[in-house]
């Protein structure tokens, strides 16, 4: 009976991201802020909050933080896995080699923010003693570098869509939808795809106590593979619709929302600092997903490479197995 409630809700979150996709793009021509902005902050805030409802749920109730930062690095290193299913939707060619160059800033804000949870974590309770009325040091540096690269995102494609404006005259692919239905129908897409995402990460951890495994193993593949269905649906959809900035940006933005996550549960654990209780398996799949990453922005700065006769490319070969490696390593790990 679990799995056909899987099943259905993952169809349901499916079909509300496809409206997600369409009106978000609606609301990038709309207000000029551009594809890259609206899908690295707009929708990527939307399509991670069923990683800050279980997280939280995890962290604060079960008292679970491997469970909870398991999902979240697990959840990164799917989104980035996701970008070789984009290769096989996106005709003309590679997605990565199609993208603006405003997404090597998120990517580089994401190996950035990876390598200080890695370090902490792998370096131990030394660098967990400092904070601020309860709150580590480091969640604190995570939000500002957060919001810094926010505000860094929009004004670089401002600056795109303003030099784009001045060479052509843009065509209007919205013109015959109004402001007020694009709002309308994303906020009602995406309060369903909330509602939904929460529920599929209650049904994920009910799956996940069935298989007796580790809370670092079943956070990283279980409860990460569950919660990240809306950013899955969403960046396919959008890649359908054309908009591979939107996509692009909506991986890249929920990654660094997910790791922005970390500093929210470390501010809802109740029993002390939550970085101090993350183990060697939580460290080592930060050290892994910033290497995925690392791909990403090779393949942005270097956009030769044909695809594979399978229609792959090595970077989504390449994410493929870095993403299957740590998985086995973490199952190991434990």
């Amino acid at each position: 009976m679990i799995w056909v409630e899987f099943i259905l809700c993952a169809a349901a979150i499916v079909w509300v991201a496809n409206y997600l996709s369409k009106y978000g793009d609606v609301i990038a021509e709309k207000t000029g802020f551009g594809r890259a902005w609206i899908g690295a902050i707009l929708i990527a805030g939307v399509t991670s909050l069923p990683e800050l409802a279980s997280g939280i749920s995890a962290v604060g109730w079960r008292a679970a933080p491997n469970l909870a930062a398991g999902a979240v690095l697990g959840s990164c290193r799917f989104n980035l896995m996701l970008i070789a299913v984009m290769d096989l939707n996106y005709q003309p060619g590679r997605v990565l080699a199609n993208a603006q160059d405003v997404h090597i800033l998120s990517g580089g804000l994401g190996v950035l923010l990876l390598g200080l949870v890695a370090l902490d974590v792998l370096l131990g309770p030394g660098l967990n003693g400092f904070g601020i009325l309860g709150i580590s040091f480091l969640s604190i540096v995570i939000v500002v570098l957060y919001a810094i690269g926010g505000k860094m995102i929009a004004g670089l494609e401002k600056e795109r869509m303003g030099q784009v404006l001045e060479q052509e005259a843009r065509a209007l692919d919205y013109a015959h939808i109004s402001a007020r239905k694009a709002y309308a129908i994303f906020v009602l897409s995406a309060i369903g795809v909330i509602l939904l995402g929460v529920w599929l990460s209650t049904i994920g951890d009910r799956l996940s106590t069935v298989t007796g495994l580790s809370r670092s193993f079943v956070g990283n593949l279980f409860l990460a593979m569950s919660t990240s269905l809306p950013e899955i649906a969403a960046s396919i959809a959008a890649i359908r619709f054309g908009a591979i900035d939107l996509a692009i940006g909506n991986v890249l933005g929920s990654n660094l929302f997910n790791i922005t996550l970390l500093a929210v549960y470390d501010l809802a654990d109740g029993r002390g600092n939550f970085w101090a209780s993350l183990n060697n398996a939580n460290g080592f799949a930060a050290v892994m997903t910033m290497m995925m990453t690392g791909v990403v922005i090779i393949s942005l700065m270097y956009r030769a490479s044909p695809r594979t006769p399978y229609r792959f490319s090595w970077d989504g070969i390449a994410l493929i197995f870095m993403y299957l490696g740590s998985i086995l390593v973490l199952y190991f790990l434990g």
